[in-house]
């Protein structure tokens, strides 16, 4: 009797689904655009393109991808241990408001120590942020889902209370504080457009994310737990733990775009400098399925697909929402791959 090996899934065929999904939803938007009159080719030159056309747009979509990648990193690590964080909203937020305190309090320090220090005032506090449900999960057994998106509402009212404090900045018509030192700016990559050191962290931080979760003992526990809990068990891991460290990294990896925001981008703490980077973050990581390895490429996709979303809202004066549903559609359709695949 012959028995025939499974063969291994190549690369062609792991991007087939995500190329498919991709024409599939701009094609389904395309209708919608052209039912509202608009010309479809050059919104999707538009949207596809203006990330490349210039240095200006390159740059842009290369700031957009930083919180972006990031986010979803906050999403993937607790996945690989079977847990959703839904809190890298206000983790961001969190570890902004850690890195503009070091920042206001040590304006003087010279940049060799300020900018690590605020980088790590953001990690620090995005981690205990991380560390509540954690906790709460660990002694009590409360789902970790309902406790982080609780918690982004509270974080909220946080910055609020930071911006609006002792700390605000009087000429500012929005909540916001008084700047940074200047020793705690990233330092620039490219002067015009301006592009910050935040890159290469974000390349560093997606480069040891894969390799803990592929090549570390500690990392393989952890994903032995999000595969199967009871057996992770059974064999020594401390599944309980694996949890609660999961969903503290995250926040730390969390904390950590925000510091980056304060530190490279705004260089205040400013209410609402978070955007919709959850909710981005979130369809990345389930885009990637988890993997690690791809977050970083489909955060790229997604930025360009942002900064182009902007670009057609003011030449074309396409509704931005269009790309929302591209974005949506993608996810779907990325998903239904699966149960294609399945049947």
């Amino acid at each position: 009797m012959t028995i025939m090996a499974k063969s291994k899934p190549t690369i062609l065929n792991t991007l087939i689904p995500y190329v498919a999904a991709i024409l599939i939803a701009l094609a389904a938007v395309g209708v919608f655009i052209a039912l509202m009159g608009f010309d479809v080719l050059k919104a999707y030159y538009t949207i596809l393109f203006t990330s490349f056309r210039t240095p200006n747009g390159f740059i842009q979509t290369l700031l957009k991808f930083i919180p972006l990648v990031l986010q979803a990193y906050a999403f993937t690590v607790p996945l690989a241990a079977g847990k959703f964080n839904i809190g890298g909203e206000g983790q961001l937020i969190v570890g902004a408001i850690g890195a503009a305190a070091v920042g206001i309090l040590l304006p003087d320090l010279p940049p060799l120590l300020l900018i690590p220090l605020v980088l790590l005032g953001g990690i620090v506090a995005g981690a205990l942020w991380g560390f509540i449900p954690g906790w709460l999960l660990y002694k009590f057994n409360i789902n970790e889902i309902l406790t982080t998106v609780l918690l982004n509402f509270v974080s909220f009212a946080l910055i609020n209370y930071v911006a609006t404090g002792p700390w605000r900045d009087p000429a500012a018509g929005h909540p916001t504080t008084i700047p940074i030192g200047r020793g705690g700016y990233l330092p620039l990559l490219v002067d015009n457009p301006p592009l910050h050191a935040g890159i290469i962290i974000a390349l560093l931080v997606a480069v040891a994310v894969y390799f803990y979760t592929t090549r570390s003992t500690a990392g393989y526990e952890l994903v032995a737990t999000g595969a199967n809990p009871r057996a992770a068990g059974v064999f020594g891991i401390n599944v309980k733990y694996m949890f609660v460290l999961s969903i503290v990294i995250a926040g730390g990896i969390g904390g950590l775009s925000g510091a980056i925001e304060v530190s490279g981008v705004q260089h205040r703490l400013i209410e609402g400098l978070q955007h919709n980077f959850l909710v981005l973050g979130l369809i990345i990581g389930l885009i990637a399925k988890g993997n690690n390895m791809a977050v970083p490429f489909v955060a790229f996709f997604i930025a360009v697909l942002e900064v182009g979303a902007s670009a057609m809202q003011r030449t074309l004066m396409i509704p931005v929402e269009m790309v929302f549903i591209v974005e949506a559609l993608v996810l779907l359709f990325v998903l239904l791959s699966d149960v294609v695949r399945r049947k």
